[in-house]
């Protein structure tokens, strides 16, 4: 089921895939997108993230996939003098009806969001995925309180559910260094419990399952910069 409008919002194409309730942490300093995140938090209002289809982050307007992810500005702050620092959660997500470029190069999106996932228990043939996420989970966190103390910010939404389809696969797909197209297809599977399949599919490609082993480093999100 999708619910149809006819709101026009900011878009940040970006070389990354956002998921509901993913934590995103941004780095913006070029100027078109810090006017335009002014813009937002001014009015309290979302925007979207979608993966570049074609083109860069910087300089022309990039083409984006056709599916992407409402954020909210969680947090924000600004050491530097024009550079924001953000902290954005992950909402609905959206399907891109028509766009238009904005005088400064910005892309807006006409969309229909689509509907919220239908909250989905996970069976006993999902153990294994499950006590996995949670194994990485804790690791993730001891690790970060011992080397970054109170600096350390928790890269998982709160609160855990560890019981839900999807929440489980939206988590797995942030941390497995899957190449981008892959967490794309992912995010865009309507079924939970597909979806959630289709993940365990990766896991089991990689060995995560049965070894119980996960290369975390290298896929744990640091701030996107947007020049």
């Amino acid at each position: 089921m999708t619910l149809s409008t006819d709101r026009w919002i900011p878009l940040f194409p970006l070389n990354t895939v956002l998921l509901p309730l993913g934590i995103l942490p941004l780095r913006v300093f070029e100027a078109r997108y810090t006017d335009m995140v002014r813009d937002c938090m001014k009015h309290d209002a979302p925007f979207g993230v979608v993966l570049i289809r074609q083109g860069q982050e910087v300089g022309a307007a990039a083409a984006p996939e056709q599916i992407g992810c409402l954020a909210h500005i969680r947090q924000w702050d600004m050491h530097d003098l024009g550079v924001l620092l953000l902290q954005t959660q992950g909402g609905a997500r959206f399907r891109i009806l028509a766009t238009r470029e904005t005088p400064d190069h910005r892309l807006e999106a006409q969309v229909e969001m689509l509907a919220d996932d239908t909250p989905t228990r996970i069976g006993k043939q999902h153990a294994d995925t499950t006590a996995t996420l949670q194994n990485v989970i804790n690791e993730v966190k001891e690790q970060g309180e011992a080397e970054q103390g109170e600096a350390f910010m928790y890269p998982f939404p709160l609160p855990t559910c560890l019981d839900d389809a999807a929440w489980v696969a939206h988590r797995w797909t942030e941390i497995l260094p899957l190449p981008l197209v892959d967490k794309q297809r992912l995010l865009m599977i309507e079924d939970p419990l597909a979806r959630l399949e289709a993940v365990e599919e990766h896991l089991m490609a990689l060995g995560v399952i049965q070894d119980l082993k996960l290369p975390v480093a290298a896929s744990m999100r640091r701030p996107e910069s947007l020049h």
